[in-house]
């Protein structure tokens, strides 16, 4: 039996990949979307008022600044236990 024992698809292991990285932008947006929305909305009218408008760019601007940190520190941390296990195992 040859085929169990066959590397993956390229084609579809990259298929796989984009779906998932678009999966977890919108539940990034979907989070993003209400946090804001929750923190901004006092009452929902026909248009936003300024305060309203200044608040959403400024909560979605802190939003994005958090998420990038999160993701920076967790490559950080990755990286620093990936060379620590490798020096452990020599």
């Amino acid at each position: 039996m040859e085929g169990q024992g066959a590397a993956p698809d390229p084609q579809l292991q990259q298929f796989i990949e984009v779906e998932s990285q678009k999966q977890r932008f919108q539940q990034l947006v979907h989070q993003m979307t209400e946090v804001c929305w929750d923190k901004c909305m006092d009452k929902p009218g026909p248009k936003l008022d300024s305060r309203t408008e200044s608040c959403f760019v400024n909560c979605v601007e802190r939003f994005i600044d958090t998420s990038q940190f999160i993701l920076n520190r967790l490559e950080q941390t990755q990286r620093t236990r990936g060379s620590f296990s490798e020096s452990m195992s020599d």
